[in-house]
């Protein structure tokens, strides 16, 4: 690096273990941090500690936290230029978080969409810990001094809460933290259900939701059974036809075609033809990713020398900005 070269900006992304990796977490963020690792410090943090707000099968939670690892790698994320760790490897985030949260006010976690979205559908499990989760959420970016989270739309909110709580602690203590901005990439596909086309590709709609590690045969059985209308007209409109448009944009992503170069492609064929080769496009985009994964998944030696030089490298950032806040808030140097 050149002595005069200004310093790259810092990106730091979670996505929780909680379920197996979407074909929606790929499109929509996975294959873009790929392109980012060039031109930013980029961290990528597998939030068990996030996933524990709703219970877990403990066995099923170690698996997938280290598999969900693997299939970074697998889609191109280089652990020489990314540091990517497991959230529990790196205590700094729960240190941070209880300080936070002696910085943020009852009212605006009890304003956030998520919580109220989450508690109606756990209802018999409301905790203290899916309430102060933004907190946390907040602690995972201000201890990297983070510049830009990349987010969707509907974790906008989560940002913002985290910049109120910077400002607020550094009104008071002055300059300690780095006010991250939202990062929404601009050629995110944003998948949609092949269930119900109107809501976003979830791990909580199985059948409407292809997996990345997905065998060809499974993901050809969900497209074909994908929801479309009654016109047998391959045409992108939002609006009347959300699933023929969702499939588009999905064959669009996984071909680098334009819209109007596969409505032409398809134009006078019917669903029965398009729906296969709308699976094929992912059938194909995946191979590679999973045979790879698969590789990396019984490679147990590599993946954990990977996180624990991830949360080495991790800890050691997290641990300056701690010793700042302790130092700030009164605490006693150890």
């Amino acid at each position: 690096m050149e002595a005069n070269a200004p310093a790259k900006k810092r990106i730091f992304s979670g996505i929780q273990p909680s379920g197996e990796l979407t074909l929606g977490s790929y499109m929509g963020a996975i294959k873009n941090w790929v392109s980012l690792q060039d031109e930013y410090d980029c961290l990528y943090c597998i939030v068990d500690m996030h996933a524990i707000t709703v219970r877990q099968n403990p066995a099923d939670l170690r698996r997938r936290s280290v598999n969900q690892l693997a299939q970074y790698i697998a889609c191109g994320l280089d652990p020489a230029k990314n540091i990517m760790f497991i959230q529990s490897h790196v205590p700094q985030h729960a240190e941070l978080s209880w300080v936070l949260g002696c910085y943020t006010q009852f009212g605006e976690l009890s304003r956030m969409t998520q919580f109220k979205d989450k508690a109606a559908k756990h209802a018999d499990n409301i905790t203290a810990g899916l309430f102060t989760y933004p907190v946390l959420m907040a602690a995972d970016i201000l201890v990297y001094q983070a510049d830009l989270v990349p987010v969707g739309q509907d974790q906008k909110q989560h940002v913002e809460l985290c910049r109120d709580i910077a400002q607020r602690f550094n009104g008071v203590y002055g300059d300690t933290f780095t006010l991250p901005e939202p990062f929404i990439p601009k050629m995110g596909a944003r998948v949609m259900s092949l269930g119900d086309p109107t809501s976003k590709m979830s791990k909580s709609d199985p059948d409407g939701c292809v997996y990345m590690m997905d065998k060809p045969e499974d993901i050809m059985r969900k497209f074909k059974r994908a929801v479309t209308d009654c016109d047998a007209c391959v045409k992108f409109d939002k609006e009347n036809k959300p699933g023929i448009s969702n499939l588009l944009s999905i064959y669009c992503a996984a071909t680098g075609k334009t819209v109007a170069e596969a409505e032409a492609e398809f134009a006078g064929q019917g669903y029965g033809i398009f729906k296969p080769a709308v699976a094929e496009s992912v059938i194909e985009l995946l191979r590679p990713i999973r045979e790879e994964a698969e590789r990396l998944t019984a490679d147990k030696a590599y993946l954990e020398s990977v996180y624990k030089d991830g949360a080495q490298k991790a800890s050691y950032l997290a641990e300056k900005t701690l010793r700042k806040v302790y130092k700030k808030v009164g605490f006693v140097a150890r």
